[in-house]
């Protein structure tokens, strides 16, 4: 039991107590200690290598679509509908998405992603999305955020943009008009900060299986500021959260290893279901509940207080963002970047 322990520190890469309690999900009878190390080992197995990404050729196929000219965007600021050149809307996208610090290869995923995106949402919503009905597509976090170059100027540094506007420009203007497609319809190319070694299918943390978000590996996040993270609550807060929502759980203090024990993990190495007193629970519950970084998370019990750590950022599904700067940074180009995040796609480019 403390082998095991250790090697959870080891895992996250943490300096903590060894704890006087460990939860019950430490020791499921498939050994897994966490979801975390159901990634590591699937990275050790599958690690990601210039020669398993198909070189793609520099003439795209050419396909029967056009961008508008100008788009309406609801700003959730103003509660306002704007209405924006298209390009222009693509380039405040990318500088708000991604640090304009990145590699220029990851910049340019970003970009065909943000274009691939928002022609998805023209596409599907022409007439406004439900919860913003005079547009389709907002400036929040609900479809992908967007700043204008006054907020982007106020929100950094002097110097931020001559250091840094010309390249987001590139990353737009180079990649132009050229989109995601699978089967030959445009996708919808979702995409996240962190994975934590490894993104999820979509069916396990949304309702479809969508083809082109397939689980691949994402060993290059090394530098992700939120790759590893941690909460610690007492233990009396930690169950009065669960009982708030779950109602009488009988759980206490005492029988925690005993009440709490890990049920599914997807193939991306996250907790899709706990059992607390033999109620499933999802893992997007209690992420939810706790505010955390992301669902691969472990509990780590010692007196009066629970330490929570998590292992990556965001949903997990399609293109992480922090894996996309790790391949770019490893000598991948941005269209080896797209068709390894996204299952099966091609790139192509707008008449």
């Amino acid at each position: 039991m403390l082998n095991r322990i250790i090697y959870a520190f080891v895992v996250f890469g943490l300096l903590l107590t060894i704890p006087s309690l460990s939860l019950n999900f430490f020791e499921s009878k498939m050994n897994l200690i966490s979801a975390e190390v159901i990634a590591e080992e699937n990275r050790e197995k599958h690690e990601v290598s210039k020669y398993e990404v198909s070189k793609q050729e520099e003439k795209l196929e050419t396909v029967e679509m056009k961008e508008p000219e100008l788009i309406k965007v609801y700003n959730n600021k103003t509660n306002e509908v704007m209405v924006i050149d298209f390009e222009e809307y693509l380039k405040g996208v990318v500088a708000s998405e991604m640090p304009a610090e990145f590699n220029i290869e990851a910049l340019k995923a970003q970009a065909v992603t943000a274009r691939t995106y928002l022609l998805f949402r023209l596409k599907k919503y022409p007439n406004g999305q439900p919860e913003h009905s005079d547009a389709p597509i907002c400036t929040d976090v609900h479809c992908q955020v967007w700043s204008s170059k006054d907020t982007l100027l106020n929100s950094h540094a002097d110097g931020w943009y001559d250091a840094y506007w010309g390249k987001i420009e590139e990353a737009v203007n180079s990649t132009k008009g050229q989109i995601l497609t699978y089967d030959g319809k445009i996708i919808e190319p979702l995409y996240h900060s962190t994975s934590g070694g490894r993104t999820e299918n979509s069916e396990d943390v949304f309702s479809t299986a969508v083809p082109y978000l397939r689980s691949v590996e994402s060993p290059y996040e090394g530098e992700a500021p939120k790759l590893n993270d941690s909460i610690k609550v007492s233990v009396g807060h930690f169950i009065d959260k669960i009982e708030s929502v779950y109602g009488e759980m009988d759980i206490t203090e005492s029988n925690l290893d005993e009440k709490i024990e890990l049920g599914e993990v997807s193939e991306g190495g996250k907790i899709k279901t706990l059992l607390i007193n033999g109620n499933e629970v999802s893992g997007r519950e209690i992420r939810s509940l706790f505010n955390l970084n992301s669902t691969n998370f472990s509990f780590i019990q010692s007196g009066n207080e629970i330490e929570i750590l998590t292992t990556g950022y965001g949903h997990g599904v399609g293109m992480s963002q922090w894996g996309a700067e790790g391949m770019a940074n490893e000598g991948f180009n941005y269209k080896e970047i797209l068709k390894h995040y996204y299952t099966d796609v091609e790139i192509v480019s707008m008449k």
